[in-house]
């Protein structure tokens, strides 16, 4: 039986908000979230730096990310200051202070068009390892 290695991820305890959006995004990618979108909105509001927004084919995989993706960072250190929406898995929201975490279900996304609430801020382009 093969010896599996587990890559050991840097503690974000102390981490900036670039490092934090950083590895959000980059699990996000790796759990298959689709249309990640990461919104810049730091000279918008003082609520948060940035946005961080996908979605999920389904209640369960919305669940799944979140919940995925809360135990992952809570791994290096960081765990959410709330988790809202959770119940429902048809619209999840993470706060992570400097970053806010939008997990959607399509239609969900598609009605409230969070893109276009805030298209006035910076959209940050993203390179996937894909």
């Amino acid at each position: 039986m093969a010896e599996e290695t587990k890559v050991v991820k840097s503690s974000l305890a102390n981490a900036d908000a670039d490092a934090i959006v950083k590895a959000i995004v980059e699990e996000l990618d790796e759990m298959k979230a689709s249309d990640i979108k990461l919104i810049t909105v730091s000279d918008k509001t003082v609520m948060t730096d940035y946005l961080v927004i996908c979605t999920g084919n389904s209640s369960t995989q919305i669940k799944s990310i979140s919940g995925r993706l809360e135990m992952k960072l809570k791994e290096r250190d960081l765990a959410p200051l709330n988790v809202d929406g959770f119940a429902e898995g048809t619209w999840v929201v993470m706060d992570y202070a400097h970053v806010m975490v939008h997990v959607f279900h399509k239609d969900m996304r598609e009605f409230y068009k969070l893109e276009k609430l805030w298209s006035g801020a910076g959209e940050v382009t993203l390179n996937s390892g894909k």
